[in-house]
C-alpha cells in the first residue's frame, strides 16, 4: 500500500490550479438537531459538481508523458465520467467515456460538453467499465479507474489535507462510501496528520457491500443492488486496494436507510441552501438517524461529496417531504356528478385557507355510482395541524375522504 501523506500532498500540488479548495460551512440547524458542532465540507461546489475531479487530475499527472499523449478512457454513468472529461480537457488530452445505454441524457451531454467522445455501451456501469478497459488495451489510452487506483485515491485525499487546515478542533469526519476511494484517501491523509481524528464511512442500505468486505478482509460483491437515490455510491463491489486501505485507516463504516437520505437532502436544501445528491447526503443522514454519534467535543465534519442531482428527482424528494410534514395534502373523495358539486367542495377547501395545487377527476378503477365521480385534490397547507383541520371540515360536510401518499394507491378512509 503506497497511498501515504507524501503521495497525497504531491497529488494536491499537481491539481492546485484547477481544483477549488471547497469551503467548510457551519450548520446551526444540524448542530442543534444532533447536539454537537457540525461543519459541512461542501465538495458539491467543486468543479464538475463532485470530488471526483481531484482523482482524475491526479491520475493524469502521474502518467508518463507518452502514455498521457494517447489520451484517457473511463467507464461511468455519472460523476466519474464528467470528472475525467473535464480533467482531460484541462490537460489538453483526448478522452473517451463509456456510459451505459440509457444513461441520463444530461450526464451524457455534460461529458460531451467537456470534450469527451461518449460511447454508449452495455446495460450497466460494469459493462461500460469492461468496454473502457478493452478500449484502453487496444489503443494504448490510459484507463482511469473510478476508485481502485493509488493515484486516484491520493487525489481524493486532498480533501483530508484541506480539512486538517480548515478545522482546528476537528475530531470526527463522516465520509460517503461507494467503492472506497474517497474515504481511503481522506483517512490516509487525516490520520497521519491528526491521529486523534476519527474517520467514519457511510453506505446506504440498498447497496452496502463494504461492511461485509471489511469483516472478511477482501472485497465481497452483493448479488443485486436495489435502486437508490444514492446512486453515486451504489457500487456492488469495493476494490482490492480500497478494502486494504479502509481496514488500515478507517475507524468504522455504517449503513443508513434510504428514507434518511431523502430527509438529509431536503434539510440541506432548505436550511443550508445547498443542492446535494443522495450519495453526498448520506453523512448527514447518518448523523440525523443516530447511526453515527457526533464528537462530544470539537467539530464533526461531514463531506458532501457531490451535487449532481437530477432536477426531477430533487423535486420528487421535496414533494415527498412536504407530504410527510403535512404541508402537502393529497386526498381522494367523491362528489355528485352534476353541475356545481365540485364548486361546493372547492369552496369548502378555500374557506379553510388551503391552496389548491392540482385537481384530477377519477372515473375508473373505483366502485362509483353512475351519478358520481371521484376527485383527487392536491392541497398546500401550513402544516400537519392545518391539514387535519381541512380534513375535519370536509368530513363534517359529509364527504368521505382517503388521504394518499403522492403517487400511491388508496389509503384507509377517514370520516
Amino acid at each position: 500500500m503506497t497511498v501515504d501523506l507524501e503521495r497525497v500532498r504531491r497529488a494536491a500540488v499537481s491539481y492546485a490550479e484547477v481544483v477549488r479548495e471547497t469551503p467548510v460551512l457551519s450548520s446551526r440547524t444540524l448542530s442543534e438537531r444532533v447536539g454537537a458542532t457540525i461543519a459541512l465540507k461542501a465538495e458539491n461546489l467543486q468543479r464538475t459538481g463532485s470530488f471526483k475531479l481531484r482523482g482524475a487530475l491526479a491520475k493524469i499527472a502521474a502518467l508518463e508523458p507518452e502514455r498521457a499523449a494517447a489520451g484517457v478512457v473511463a467507464g461511468s454513468a455519472g460523476n466519474h465520467g464528467q470528472a475525467v472529461a473535464y480533467a482531460a480537457r484541462a490537460r489538453g488530452l483526448p478522452c473517451e467515456v463509456f456510459m451505459p445505454i440509457g444513461a441520463p441524457n444530461q450526464k451524457v451531454d455534460a461529458c460531451a460538453e467537456f470534450g469527451a467522445t461518449v460511447r454508449l455501451v452495455g446495460a450497466s456501469v460494469d459493462e461500460s467499465l469492461a468496454a473502457a478497459r478493452e478500449r484502453a488495451r487496444q489503443t494504448g489510452m490510459a484507463f482511469v479507474h473510478p476508485f481502485d487506483d493509488e493515484d486516484v485515491i491520493a487525489g481524493q485525499g486532498g480533501i483530508g489535507l484541506e480539512l486538517a487546515a480548515q478545522v482546528r478542533d476537528l475530531r470526527l469526519v463522516v465520509v460517503p462510501v461507494g467503492g472506497g476511494g474517497l474515504v481511503s484517501g481522506v483517512a490516509a491523509a487525516l490520520k497521519t496528520l491528526r491521529p486523534e481524528v476519527r474517520v467514519v464511512g457511510v453506505q446506504v442500505d440498498r447497496c452496502a457491500p463494504v461492511p461485509a468486505s471489511l469483516a472478511g478482509g477482501a472485497p465481497i460483491a452483493i448479488e443485486r443492488a436495489t435502486p437508490t437515490i444514492a446512486d453515486g455510491i451504489a457500487v456492488k463491489r469495493p476494490g482490492e486496494l480500497t478494502v486494504a486501505l479502509m481496514r488500515r485507516w478507517v475507524d468504522e463504516v455504517v449503513v443508513v436507510p434510504e428514507d434518511g437520505v431523502a430527509e438529509a437532502m431536503v434539510l440541506l436544501l432548505e436550511r443550508a441552501k445547498l443542492v446535494v445528491e443522495g450519495a453526498g447526503a448520506v453523512g448527514v443522514a447518518a448523523l440525523l438517524s443516530g447511526a453515527v454519534a457526533p464528537a462530544a467535543e470539537g467539530t464533526t465534519a461531514v463531506v458532501l461529496s457531490g451535487g449532481n442531482v437530477d432536477a426531477g428527482l430533487l423535486a420528487s424528494v421535496a414533494r415527498r417531504h412536504e407530504s410527510q410534514a403535512g404541508r402537502r395534502l393529497v386526498l381522494l373523495t367523491r362528489v355528485p356528478d352534476r353541475p356545481g358539486a365540485l364548486a361546493t367542495l372547492l369552496g369548502l377547501v378555500g374557506a379553510q385557507n388551503a391552496n389548491l395545487v392540482d385537481i384530477t377527476h377519477v372515473r375508473e378503477g373505483l366502485d362509483l355510482h353512475v351519478r358520481e365521480t371521484a376527485v383527487q385534490l392536491v392541497l398546500e397547507t401550513r402544516g400537519r395541524a392545518h391539514a387535519d383541520e381541512v380534513l375535519r371540515a370536509i368530513a363534517d360536510a359529509g364527504y368521505v375522504t382517503s388521504t394518499l401518499a403522492e403517487g400511491s394507491g388508496d389509503a384507509p378512509a377517514s370520516d
